[in-house]
């Protein structure tokens, strides 16, 4: 009999899979993205000294609103990109973190570049 495979198990070999690739270094951090069922995260991280940098959620003080649809994500997607910048940082990694590059997962992507980060 065939089993299901769990979902979230062929995310986190994804995700490995990406990134063995992808590196954040002090001149480019990488913008690491967890999406949950109800809020998005998004923190900038610089593997080199293995220290986040700047991180947004849907769960912080200053989100207003529903954590779960594309409007907050673009939000989020805002909000680190503001707070980025702030602390001198234009250009990112951008890893997806295993999910498929659509929906929340993109909208907080076109977010970040319309506050100005570049990846």
């Amino acid at each position: 009999m065939f089993s299901k495979e769990d979902r979230q198990q062929s995310r986190v070999r994804r995700h490995l899979r990406v990134r063995k690739k992808v590196e954040g270094t002090a001149e480019r951090p990488r913008l690491a993205v967890y999406r949950s069922e109800k809020h998005i995260y998004a923190q900038i991280i610089d593997d080199v000294a293995q220290k986040t940098l700047v991180s947004a959620s849907s769960v912080e003080k200053e989100f207003n609103g529903l954590g779960s649809n594309k409007e907050a994500a673009k939000i989020v997607g805002k909000m680190i990109a503001e707070k980025a910048i702030e602390k001198g940082i234009k250009e990112v990694v951008f890893d997806r973190g295993g999910f498929i590059y659509h929906g929340r997962i993109q909208e907080l992507a076109d977010g970040a570049r319309e506050a100005g980060l570049q990846f």
